[in-house]
């Protein structure tokens, strides 16, 4: 009898057993966990910012990450991105987890490289905005790190190590200073140039969105903007929803740069951790 009891016992917690590990395996959370066969980076740089909200909410709805690279450009709505009014938006995403670099606080281009490591720059906003200076990159760094200084204030948190240049256009100077700066440079794929600034009376946002889920690849980024002022019939409405739900149906996933391989990095967001040089 005591006997068939203790086999009896150690039956029932057996079938308990093998009940909670069933119940873990089939729970909503386990059920909904992606198995993700590559990764996207995508990116975002400030703009018009007439999407914004679009954006943050399409990447809240498909709990994507994303690294946002700011520079302080006239909206939409006669203000400035970076102005305290974005506060609110910039604050919701970095608590969402999301990623942030400098874009140079003015959307400063770099043009051409001088003698003795000075470089021709052209500010598009700001008080020296359409003009044609030459900088050092001692001056180069101080304009990627105003954004950080901005940042801080709005968020009370630093930016990543990671900086773009306005419209790609990269020198060797510039490279050089943001290298110097702390600061990793970040370009995008061939297949990961969303095409958000071109004519939409050239090419259709149906074609862009094609173009994007027919030759994105694992590891590739991916950019687009908040919003462009030229192009008549905007992409991010049109094309961010069936492209993060197409590639979610090509087993991708997506992730900030804190998790690239080539800028990851184990120090905490600081603005200048990242010593190294990658394009």
């Amino acid at each position: 009898m005591v006997f068939t009891s203790s086999i009896t016992r150690r039956a029932s917690l057996l079938r308990r057993s093998c009940a909670g590990l069933l119940a873990l395996v089939l729970s909503p959370a386990a059920l909904s966990a992606p198995a993700c066969s590559g990764t996207i980076y995508l990116t975002f740089d400030t703009g018009s910012q007439s999407q914004a909200a679009l954006v943050a909410d399409t990447l809240r709805r498909h709990h994507a990450k994303a690294t946002f690279f700011l520079a302080n450009e006239k909206t939409v709505r006669g203000d400035y991105s970076l102005d305290p009014a974005w506060a609110p938006y910039w604050k919701a995403l970095r608590a969402e987890g999301h990623a942030f670099g400098s874009h140079t606080f003015d959307h400063v281009y770099a043009l051409r490289d001088l003698a003795g490591g000075r470089l021709e720059v052209r500010p598009q906003f700001g008080p020296h905005a359409g003009k044609t200076q030459a900088w050092t990159a001692a001056d180069y760094c101080t304009e990627l790190r105003r954004v950080d200084q901005r940042f801080r204030e709005l968020t009370g948190a630093g930016l990543d190590p990671f900086w773009r240049a306005p419209g790609g256009k990269l020198t060797p100077a510039a490279l050089a200073a943001g290298q110097a700066c702390g600061y990793a440079h970040v370009g995008w794929a061939p297949a990961g140039f969303s095409g958000d600034e071109l004519s939409s009376d050239r090419v259709s946002n149906a074609a862009l969105l094609k173009k994007s889920l027919d030759g994105l690849r694992d590891g590739d980024i991916f950019v687009a903007h908040l919003g462009i002022w030229s192009r008549k019939d905007p992409w991010a409405p049109a094309v961010l929803e069936p492209l993060l739900s197409g590639l979610e149906q090509k087993g991708f996933c997506f992730a900030t740069l804190r998790d690239h391989p080539a800028y990851r990095t184990k120090a905490a967001p600081t603005g200048a951790a990242n010593k190294e040089n990658r394009q």
